[in-house]
């Protein structure tokens, strides 16, 4: 199994350009991230000097969310909200070419949350952010978040996720199978990829409860891992987790 660390929730005691570096050091060579910038349309010199982080650390981006808005204070996504819509198809180019010079496959477009949000524009959004990752070969992925957090987030089962991507119909239009926010909203994540792993796009995973590295809760990790290669899932796994001080990644030498 391949893993990317996810640089916007893990080592996030170091400033972000420093985290590409911290994640090779301790044995990866893959990140990811949520879109770390403030605005839609960062500076060229903030984009280079990210671009200069992950190329000299020697690790590949493996996952990119668009601009999702303001992470911290709650937001959740702008692809399916009117009044975020400018911003975020202002974000589709910036975040594409960004991916592309980086050999990034994985784009991630997170709905938005309500009220208010508009399905028709959600799809819009979609085709356009798909259209445009088809130009590096790039996939756009849906993503399931949990309703205990993200309570205004209508997106919240596999089944409302692969819904949206059959109604987006684009080929690259893949879903993001997060088994943290799934299996806290009561699915069969082993069932789950049982049936539908050939649709995944992207695998993210914590534990339940408590969002903490594999063996902190009770999901069956080895399994989980096992039945994604039975499956034939051969991305990377992001590791989303939460974690604070020494040992975070020493679930892995046991």
């Amino acid at each position: 199994m391949k893993f990317a660390v996810n640089l916007s929730i893990l080592l996030t005691d170091l400033p972000l350009l420093e985290r590409p570096a911290a994640a090779a050091k301790a044995g990866f060579d893959a990140v990811e991230l949520w879109w770390p910038f403030d605005g839609p349309e960062p500076g060229d010199a903030e984009l280079a000097a990210l671009r200069k982080a992950v190329e000299d650390a020697g690790v590949r981006l493996t996952g990119l969310n668009f601009d999702a808005g303001d992470m911290a204070a709650g937001d959740r996504g702008l692809l399916a909200r009117p009044g975020d819509s400018a911003r975020f198809q202002a974000n589709i180019d910036v975040a594409v070419r960004l991916a592309g010079e980086l050999g990034c496959g994985v784009l991630n477009a997170l709905y938005g949350n309500g009220p208010g949000t508009d399905r028709d524009l959600a799809v819009a959004n979609l085709r356009r952010a798909a259209d445009a990752a088809a130009g590096i070969g790039a996939t756009v992925v849906v993503e399931a978040l949990n309703s205990h957090e993200n309570p205004k987030y209508p997106i919240t089962s596999s089944r409302a996720a692969f819904d949206l991507i059959d109604e987006a119909g684009r080929d690259n239009v893949a879903f993001l199978a997060d088994l943290y926010h799934l299996h806290r909203m009561g699915e069969d994540v082993l069932a789950l990829i049982d049936g539908h792993a050939g649709r995944f796009g992207h695998v993210q995973i914590a534990d339940d409860p408590g969002r903490g590295r594999p063996g902190s809760g009770r999901m069956p990790y080895q399994e989980i891992f096992a039945r994604l290669t039975a499956a034939g899932y051969r991305g990377h796994v992001g590791l989303e987790y939460r974690h604070e001080g020494p040992g975070a990644f020493d679930w892995r030498r046991t």
